[in-house]
């Protein structure tokens, strides 16, 4: 039965992420009304709460748990208990509610409300999974989804500067606090060996440790709950429509950090840094945000700022530590959700029907919405902690703990009681302002609320009632959550009346000195302006400030344009980081004997690549160091040859060419010699990093060649080649067979990076196409039977005949060439990747022969459409198995005898070869139509400059 439940919440969350993908489309479709539909959703969770009331009363939990992620240990973990069952309710029936309210709120066809629905309910389903989660790395994930969802719901008006600031405020300040405690969670999670709360808590660390980590802990939980010092984030997403507050910020989102205090103080409420944090912090928070709410002229803000004291009385409540505080603690959370989203409600009420927030415009109303000045004294009578109220209930169950606690105990109680008058105090200064007459102020004139639009707050100031008159009964289900925290004897129980206690007197000399604080401010005459001279937001924006500064200053410092300097950036940091950990590793001695050889040819080999790369470097044509660069390449290629690796040795050799092909279109529009801009400084600065460099990537070859300890997993390749991938190139099968996933990733990354950055260069590519597809047409429309239809070019003319004629002889031959080695790759050298740079090859030889036409007469396609093709070949390659039950890239062998063929041995993964094989050819075909064609383009259209694929001056020099 308990795992069936646990699969309801599962059931829960995916209903409210179905629910809220198809809001926006039902608000399309249904306008306001599709609210009401939406808030059967949260309303479901909170049935499903009230439904397991009778189990959590007898002392049971929802448990269950389903794997994750299960290498890195994660799961979905649930676990609801008392405490997590309150929080179940108030999520469920408080987000009900506000949806349904929300359909009255907002104006008929307001642009955003389908985008408000689908976050509100997303946020809703968040907080259920995180009061829901058991797992702390699952707590983390809902953690940040609903600072996301109140970063999107708190913004929901992106014109207003005003909601973008504080949205963007609240989700710095909370995503700060939420990795700082992700921290702490990991902390905990690694000394336990689980994430699961349920088994940490049975075997929590202590010392430094454990402060630690608990502090982290209080960071996410103090900034997410709105605790000094990071109250300031609370008032300003009062920017946010009415009911986002009222459920964000008086019931839902604000509650998190609360609860999570309250999930771990049973545990943790002995140690001193916890106690301590949570005291200290809460008692200064009642009093700044109770004297800021005094203060406000804005009922919304009023109430925020009140919000913030009364989430200071909450952590304060926790931070007692003991079974009756956080009892206490338990049910002023229960009746502060009930109050505060009542209130925020009926202030949206007030500001729709009114037209205004401001205390000081508003007169008579109380006279004019009698039902709504009723709805708002029910519920500000529990804020204010008067009986028969829940909030009266919970406000002395916390006077009571904190009385019988140690001397630093009542000091803070002592601040409770005088944020206890200040909550009197805005609580009276709230109806006054909304509800009552003022000389000199026009009475206000309110529209017809109806009461679809007050049947949301009168069932919450309602059920604020309700809970004070019922606190035993509910006593009784939240004494199983507080009854895992240390308490002596039967504790304390929540009642209406238990005797003229001093508990009792503190609350009467709360609301008495209250009262007479209200008077007295009603009398003053002059503003009060006391005020912090230091306060968080101050803090947050010189914060802020200072790092947008320091982001320009470090930009500007770095960020020249100049890649000789980013590369040297680079290449210092490579020295910087492996080479120390290269020199550290080579003190503790070498890792094998060093050998200088295998052949005699090799150290000639070696020579031939080193020289090359010296006189590279000291070239003064660009030409030359091309070629000088390319020679050092071969020269690796023939070591490959040398150590039995000719799929290697051949895609050196293939690549080389390809890149020498390439500098050489770029290099056409360069400058023939390097700039000798670089003083002798710094050419010997740059020669340093590049000695350095070498020195520490030969380094890096050699400890990582002589540290393997153990064996190779290639050397089991060469079995699994044969039996499962059919062939007996172990390189080729493994690229397409073994590690086929590999590849798959590759050649997705491939095709993007090409895409992205052919279209830096070839920004004009369908106007190029248009105009190389015309001249090519017009040569066939001309000479239908002519071999050489784009010597008729301009580019043509300036090439050799004989190298036009040479190119038409040999292209289909290399062509035919590419093709045999894409088909023998399984079993001899070859495969995909070579077989497509041999082809890319063939066209960059017509292209040099006869220009961009001739480009395009042996390849009238677009390169985008080849590349395209070969990703659509390789992932149906992919998955094509699936339909026939295998797994995906999984493959076959099949071997047939053909009539002319004879014996034919395939294998299915060489279709995935041939997608390999398309990207290649039309990465190459991209880079051909951008830098070469491209570029002569736009060297034609300037006059005086070198075009076409003739002959630079600078490559005359170079020659």
């Amino acid at each position: 039965m308990t795992a069936a439940r646990a699969d309801a919440v599962l059931v829960l969350l995916a209903a409210h992420a179905l629910a809220a993908a198809a809001a926006p489309a039902l608000v399309r479709l249904l306008g306001r009304r599709a609210l009401y539909g939406l808030a059967a959703v949260p309303a479901a969770a909170g049935a499903w709460a009230a439904a397991i009331t009778g189990h959590i009363a007898a002392g049971g939990a929802v448990s269950g748990a389903w794997p994750w992620v299960p290498r890195l240990g994660m799961e979905i973990a649930i676990h609801v208990g008392a405490l997590g069952w309150l929080m179940v309710l108030l999520v469920g029936w408080i987000g009900a509610l506000v949806l349904a309210y929300s359909a009255r709120y907002f104006t008929p066809g307001d642009p955003g409300l389908g985008r408000f629905a689908g976050v509100f309910v997303a946020f809703a389903g968040a907080m259920l999974g995180l009061v829901a989660s058991d797992d702390l790395l699952t707590l983390y994930v809902f953690w940040e989804l609903t600072t996301v969802c109140s970063y999107l719901l708190i913004g929901h008006d992106p014109i207003r500067r005003a909601g973008r600031r504080a949205a963007m405020q609240a989700l710095l300040v909370t995503t700060f606090g939420g990795l700082a405690m992700l921290g702490g969670f990991v902390m905990l999670g690694a000394h336990a060996g689980t994430y699961r709360w349920t088994q940490i808590a049975t075997t929590p660390p202590g010392g430094a440790y454990l402060t630690v980590a608990l502090l982290l802990v209080l960071l996410g939980a103090l900034s997410k709950s709105a605790i000094f010092p990071f109250g300031f984030w609370l008032p300003a997403a009062m920017a946010a429509p009415t009911p986002v507050s009222a459920y964000l910020h008086a019931a839902a989102m604000v509650k998190a950090g609360v609860f999570l205090a309250a999930l771990m103080t049973p545990v943790f409420g002995g140690d001193a840094a916890w106690r301590w944090t949570l005291l200290a912090a809460g008692a200064i928070t009642v009093l700044l945000g109770g004297w800021a709410a005094l203060r406000q002229n804005d009922l919304k803000l009023l109430l925020a700022y009140g919000t913030v004291s009364q989430l200071g009385l909450l952590m304060a409540a926790f931070g007692g530590g003991t079974r009756d505080a956080v009892l206490a603690g338990a049910a002023m959370l229960l009746a502060h959700a009930l109050f505060k989203a009542s209130l925020f409600l009926v202030v949206g009420v007030i500001d729709t029907v009114a037209g205004t927030r401001d205390l000081r415009r508003l007169s008579g109303l109380g006279r004019r919405a009698p039902a709504l000045l009723v709805i708002a004294a029910l519920a500000a009578a529990s804020m204010a902690g008067i009986p028969p109220t829940a909030g009266f209930v919970a406000k002395e169950a916390i006077f009571e703990a904190l009385l019988h606690g140690t001397a630093a105990d009542r000091a803070v109680l002592a601040c409770l009681v005088l944020g206890a008058a200040l909550t009197v105090a805005y609580t009276l200064r709230l109806l006054w302002g909304a509800f009552a007459a003022k000389p000199g102020v026009p009475e206000a004139r309110p529209q017809p609320a109806g009461w679809v639009f007050l049947a949301a707050p009168a069932l919450l100031a309602a059920a604020g009632l309700a809970a004070g008159v019922a606190a035993p009964a509910a006593g009784a289900v939240l004494a199983r959550y507080a009854d895992t925290a240390p308490g002596l004897g039967p504790g304390y129980r929540l009642a209406l009346w238990h005797g003229l206690t001093p508990a009792l007197g503190l609350s009467v000399l709360g609301l008495a000195a209250g009262a007479g604080l209200f008077a007295v401010w009603l009398r003053r005459t002059r503003p009060v302006r006391l005020r912090l001279p230091v306060t968080g937001a101050d803090m947050f924006d010189l914060v802020v400030r200072w790092t947008g500064r320091a982001a320009v200053e470090v930009t500007g410092a770095t960020q020249r344009g100049s890649l000789p300097f980013y590369l040297g950036v680079i290449l210092l940091a490579l020295v910087a980081g492996p080479g120390t950990a290269l020199l550290t590793a080579l003190l503790d001695g070498p890792p094998a004997p060093v050998r200088v050889w295998d052949v005699p040819v090799q150290p000639l080999v070696a020579v031939m690549v080193i020289a090359a790369a010296v006189f590279a470097a000291r070239a003064k044509v660009r030409f030359t160091a091309m070629i000088l660069v390319g020679v050092s390449g071969y020269g690796i290629a023939v070591l490959f040859v040398l150590h039995g690796a000719p799929d290697l040795a051949l895609t050196q050799f293939l690549v080389e060419t390809v890149t020498l092909v390439m500098f050489a279109l770029v290099l056409r529009h360069l400058p023939a010699r390097f700039s000798e801009r670089p003083i002798p400084e710094v050419r010997r600065a740059r020669v340093a990093i590049g000695v350095a460099v070498g020195v520490v990537a030969a380094g890096m070859a050699y400890v990582a060649g002589g540290a393997r300890r153990d064996p190779p997993v290639s050397d089991a390749y060469p079995g699994p080649a044969v039996t499962f991938g059919g062939g007996d190139n172990i390189v080729n099968v493994t690229l397409v067979d073994i590690r086929a996933w590999d590849t798959m990733g590759e050649i997705s990354v491939l095709v993007v990076a090409a895409t992205g950055v052919a279209s830096l260069i070839y920004r004009r590519a369908a106007a190029l196409r248009r105009r190389a597809a015309g001249p090519a047409a017009r040569l066939r429309e001309q000479a239908p039977g002519q071999w050489l239809l784009a010597g008729a070019s301009p580019e043509a003319r300036r090439q050799s005949i004989i190298l036009q004629v040479v190119t038409r002889l040999l292209f289909h031959t290399i062509v035919v060439f590419s093709v045999f080695l894409l088909f023998s790759g399984h079993d001899a050298p070859g495969g995909g990747f070579a077989a497509g740079l041999v082809a890319g090859l063939a066209l960059a030889v017509r292209y040099l022969a006869g220009g961009r036409t001739e480009l395009n007469l042996a390849a009238p396609v677009g390169a985008g459409a080849v590349l395209g093709a070969g990703l659509l070949v390789a992932a149906g390659t992919a998955v094509a198995p699936m339909a026939l039950g295998g797994q995906v890239l999984q493959s076959a062998v099949i071997d047939l005898h053909l009539p002319v063929l004879g014996q034919v041995h395939l294998v299915t993964s060489t279709f995935f070869d041939v997608g390999v094989y398309l990207i290649v050819v039309g990465l190459i075909l991209d880079i051909l139509r951008s830098l070469g064609a491209e570029m002569d383009r736009l060297a034609d259209e300037t006059p005086g400059a070198p075009s076409g694929t003739g002959t630079t001056t600078g490559d005359r020099e170079a020659a």
